[in-house]
């Protein structure tokens, strides 16, 4: 799979909810588990495993049969772990749209409290997949629900680059991120929440900033460039916080 395909499903891909229950064959799974052990971290310091379950090792609150497969992610927890988790699971997330397969984040869904920790890492978020019972990709962009250009970027010219951004998923569709600076060095920051929204959605939102790094790092490769990540504490417009700089650096 290469990062070209992954940045074409970027403009198709959908959250599928609608599974068939049979299993997927031991080859299919196989290629899952080969890709996903080659992840670009988004911090390569931060330690994380993957684990896959089947349909009966998830926990929900209301008990229901969602999909056949999950993809577990476990993360040691440091600065910048959310990030790095949403980073890193939303390259499968792509991975399975390319390949035919439909995957959905899930946010409030585990797996039992035997498997809540892995190697000494914690449990942080997973992903549902399978073969889709329902329409696995957009027909076109209109599809998509977010914000317009303004209300996610101040950088001049930059609709190109962060047209795949601002199609990226996030939890309860609430985009929080906001690209300031230039072209060449872009300051991340995401929608500062109230308290009540932060207890809710402050988590999430870090994974979702992680996720519309992942597509500004293919989208930036698909033009020949490299992504250099930076914790650097940058100004940032009113009611956002820093989350990240990304320097553009040519090949």
């Amino acid at each position: 799979m290469t990062n070209k395909e992954l940045y074409d499903t970027i403009f198709v891909r959908k959250s599928v909810r609608k599974y068939d229950m049979t299993p997927l064959t031991d080859e299919i799974i196989y290629g899952i588990k080969e890709y996903a052990s080659k992840l670009k971290p988004l911090d390569g310091s931060i330690r994380y495993s993957l684990s896959f379950l089947g349909e009966k090792d998830a926990r929900f609150v209301i008990p229901t049969k969602l999909a056949p497969h999950y993809l577990c992610l476990y993360s040691e927890k440091k600065d910048g772990y959310l990030m790095n988790a949403g980073f890193l699971l939303q390259q499968v997330d792509l991975y399975m749209s390319a390949t035919g397969l439909g995957s959905c984040w899930l946010g409030f869904f585990k797996p039992k409290k035997e498997q809540d920790a892995k190697d000494g890492l914690d449990f942080i978020i997973m992903l549902a997949f399978g073969k889709p019972a329902e329409q696995l990709h957009r027909k076109s962009i209109s599809e998509f629900s977010r914000k317009s250009f303004k209300d996610i970027t101040s950088i001049e010219g930059a609709e190109k680059l962060l047209e795949p951004v601002r199609l990226a998923p996030s939890a309860t569709n609430s985009q929080p991120w906001f690209f300031s600076g230039a072209l060449n060095e872009i300051t991340v920051s995401r929608k500062k929440l109230s308290m009540l929204k932060a207890s809710l959605l402050g988590r999430f939102n870090q994974m979702d900033i992680g996720i519309a790094l992942c597509h500004l790092w293919l989208s930036l490769d698909n033009e020949g460039k490299a992504a250099v990540f930076e914790d650097n504490n940058s100004d940032v417009p009113e009611g956002y916080e820093f989350m990240a700089k990304v320097k553009v650096k040519d090949k």
